[in-house]
């Protein structure tokens, strides 16, 4: 499980006869369909599942929505973000609770898919906006697990809607529950400094919060993010092994879930961002006012929120460069 801490914690038998074959020709038309047959469940029982990649979440704009991914997992949503929980024979996984009002919703829909109890509910990192309203987890017995960051930042400033962790880890932790697994992977700061990464491992799924948002520039002046660091932790993400995304920002005409190539594009979209404005910068503007006009990306024209976030997202790399943070 990694470093972690919890704060407080008639077989049968069945006789078959089998027509012996005695002709080589006979055996070889029993072992040919035998073998090809094997391959084939081989291949079956082996193939990582497949995901719908373009449906949207659906649903209207400011209100909430559920897309079932299958085998148990959903995608929660809630104006424009968005959590996971998985259903398993023994309980419920939730992650991110988000608010009051949006739990509520999302204890709503969970009882319409299962009676079983929420087991656990997962903190992505300490920012309130994503993981206030547990309460309503709480009373029902969940155990929550977050980051040791987490702990000490809600320490540091409590809210009493959000409850602190009652596990925490270092730098990862696998949870397991009716025979699904979760693993937790803490990448070092990026976007403050207790961000987790999720991934289901059967599924070939990652859920990320706020370091990936597809087909988006990044938000607005990009507060508490560091950008070098973030760089550095989707590279390091782009060598796990996974095959889809699940993003916690987008609005319901955007996928439920992506391909594994939206992390590398956030990532480009970055390192873009920042030689544009070194390069200006070198050129001999220095001033944020004159970056925020003269810097452009046409590449990413078509992303969300180009037009009224690039120039916020030229302005923070400024300060990046101009004052080392």
């Amino acid at each position: 499980m990694g470093n972690f801490r919890m704060l407080d914690d008639c077989r049968s038998t069945r006789e078959h006869r089998f027509i012996k074959p005695e002709d080589s020709r006979v055996k070889r038309l029993f072992s040919i369909p035998m073998v090809v047959a094997g391959l084939l469940f081989s291949a079956i029982s082996t193939a990582a599942p497949t995901f719908p990649t373009q449906e949207p979440m659906g649903g209207e704009p400011f209100g909430h929505s559920v897309k079932a991914l299958g085998d148990g997992l959903y995608v929660f949503r809630w104006w424009v973000y968005r959590n996971i929980f998985l259903v398993t024979d023994e309980g419920v996984i939730v992650t991110d609770p988000m608010n009051p009002k949006a739990a509520k919703l999302l204890k709503s829909e969970i009882r319409k898919v299962t009676d079983k109890p929420i087991k656990y509910v997962v903190y992505s990192h300490n920012h309130h906006d994503h993981i206030s309203g547990g309460n309503i987890f709480k009373e029902e017995g969940a155990t929550f697990i977050g980051h040791e960051n987490v702990l000490k930042e809600l320490g540091d400033h409590p809210s009493p809607v959000t409850p602190l962790p009652d596990i925490t880890f270092d730098e990862s932790y696998t949870l397991e529950l009716g025979g699904r697994t979760l693993e937790l992977t803490y990448f070092g700061p990026n976007h403050g400094d207790s961000l987790a990464v999720m991934r289901l491992p059967k599924e070939k799924i990652l859920f990320i919060v706020d370091i990936v948002t597809p087909r988006r520039v990044a938000f607005r002046i990009m507060p508490d993010f560091w950008p070098d660091e973030w760089i550095r932790s989707l590279k390091e993400i782009e060598q796990m092994d996974f095959d889809y995304v699940i993003s916690a920002h987008g609005p319901e005409d955007q996928p439920a879930i992506d391909p594994a190539s939206v992390v590398a594009e956030q990532r480009i979209y970055l390192e873009d961002l920042m030689a544009a404005v070194k390069k200006a910068m070198d050129a001999g503007t220095h001033s944020p006012d004159a970056l925020r006009e003269t810097v452009k990306l046409p590449k990413y024209k078509d992303w969300r929120y180009y037009v009224e976030w690039l120039p916020m997202n030229v302005e923070r790399i400024w300060a990046y460069y101009h004052m080392g943070w």
